[in-house]
């Protein structure tokens, strides 16, 4: 019998594949990113700045240079690369994402047997509580989380490219912190928008938006999305907030919106991303499966979406797609 040597290969690097984003992880975690990017290039010079053993540095460099996080060596010299700057402390750092992943997020994937056999969570196999409880209880992962949101969002700048919101009052409900809000009115001047999320957001909420467009076009709320949302707005955004819900909630939020909206002008826009059955990418299909992992929930497919929008009283307007497989649904009021 003929071995496939190829094949081989392959099945072990997706097997090793944990090892490499614990090593990645652990690099985070002792700040070496930062520690290079600030000339420290020698094991000993790492080791010293860290507190690990010299030894244990100089393994898990060679690892990380031969996965392109790093480039050089003991010998001439460690050197930052495009991977590694990706990581540095910073507003856009990918840093907290590694932490969130590498620590709770690593132990629910622990349990990913539990949770694809009883498709329930393996965050709360693995913590004894639903993933959003834990946040409302962890400060220090709450904070975490919502960096790694933020971190996510390259493709918010995009946006306001795929739809237009001159003059527009923009609701984001489940805002978060603000990014999405402050990218859309800091390249549309003559918009106005509320961001609407639970009370305990809007102090960072406050001081994001605060810093980037002014509180003067801003007006935040506290409440919770299920029981109603702001009216008047010209567009409503729900950006990465279904997918841990069922879908009666989610025709809830929906008719929320709806019953809201200024007029029949009003948009519903909904930016996710959406999972395919046939000739599906990794990337949806991943996050799919974590989100089951993680919340018990699910990425939904586009023509899952629509039925619930028609449910709701709202018919697809159009779609646009966005950078990391991330696509915006256009909805707008079911006319009679």
């Amino acid at each position: 019998m003929t071995v496939d040597v190829q094949a081989t290969r392959d099945v072990v690097d997706i097997i090793t594949g944990g090892w490499r984003a614990q090593a990645l992880y652990t690099a985070v975690k002792l700040g070496l990113p930062d520690h290079i990017e600030a000339g420290r290039d020698t094991d000993a010079e790492l080791s010293k700045a860290t507190g690990a053993n010299e030894q244990g540095i100089h393994r898990l460099m060679r690892l990380l240079v031969a996965m392109g996080i790093f480039e050089g060596s003991e010998s001439t010299g460690y050197r930052g690369t495009r991977l590694s700057a990706a990581l540095l402390e910073g507003p856009q750092s990918l840093s907290a994402m590694c932490l969130l992943y590498g620590e709770e997020f690593y132990s629910a994937w622990g349990h990913a047997h539990h949770a694809i056999s009883t498709e329930s969570s393996g965050f709360e196999a693995a913590y004894g509580r639903s993933f959003y409880e834990y946040l409302s209880r962890d400060a220090a992962t709450a904070r975490r989380f919502q960096l790694t949101m933020n971190a996510a969002s390259m493709f918010f700048h995009q946006v306001p490219e795929v739809f237009d919101f001159s003059g527009k009052k923009v609701v984001d409900v489940g805002g978060g912190g603000g990014h999405l809000l402050a990218t859309i009115l800091g390249a549309t001047p003559d918009a106005r928008g509320t961001l609407f999320d639970r009370e305990h957001m809007m102090p960072k909420a406050r001081e994001h938006l605060s810093a980037t467009v002014g509180l003067d076009r801003t007006e935040l709320v506290g409440g919770d999305m299920f029981q109603g949302v702001p009216a008047g707005g010209d567009v409503y955004l729900l950006c990465r907030v279904l997918g841990g819900h069922d879908d009666d909630a989610v025709v809830g939020v929906f008719e929320h919106c709806r019953r809201a909206m200024a007029d029949s002008s009003s948009r519903l826009l909904i930016l996710d991303r959406f999972v395919e059955d046939e000739n599906s990418t990794v990337l949806p299909a991943l996050w799919d499966l974590h989100l089951l992992v993680t919340t018990g929930g699910e990425h939904r497919s586009v023509d899952r979406i629509t039925r619930l929008l028609n449910r709701a009283g709202l018919e697809m307007a159009g779609t646009a797609e966005l950078p990391m497989e991330t696509t915006a649904l256009i909805a707008a009021p079911r006319t009679p």
